[in-house]
């Protein structure tokens, strides 16, 4: 797994590619969640080059989300391909997190 980050205005933008699971999991979740903490509460999380999520992905998701919320802030996700989409879907997250085909419709979402 890979994190990159971007800053648009208010909003930061990370970006994660490779697969979210049981191993990378913890190292996204210190790495979200320390962001959080520091007050970025306008997070837009881009899965375009991410190929698998697991639960473990899928618990620091929605842990984050809460974070965010608890923060009044907005966390959204975009770039979803098939196979994520999916699983998103399945596990009853779709009615959880706000979806945008792109980052940059995720980033006019947020103004």
């Amino acid at each position: 797994m890979e994190i990159k980050e971007s800053d648009h205005g208010n909003t930061l933008v990370v970006a994660i590619s490779g697969r979210l699971d049981s191993t990378t999991a913890p190292e996204f979740e210190r790495h979200i969640i320390g962001k959080i903490e520091n007050g970025r509460n306008d997070v837009v999380i881009d899965f375009e080059a991410l190929e698998f999520i697991s639960s473990a992905g899928l618990r620091v998701m929605l842990m984050a989300a809460k974070r965010v919320k608890a923060g009044k802030g907005r966390l959204c996700l975009c770039a979803l391909n098939d196979n994520i989409a999916k699983v998103f879907e399945i596990s009853g997250f779709l009615a959880i997190f706000t979806i945008y085909p792109d980052s940059g419709a995720a980033l006019a979402g947020s103004k």
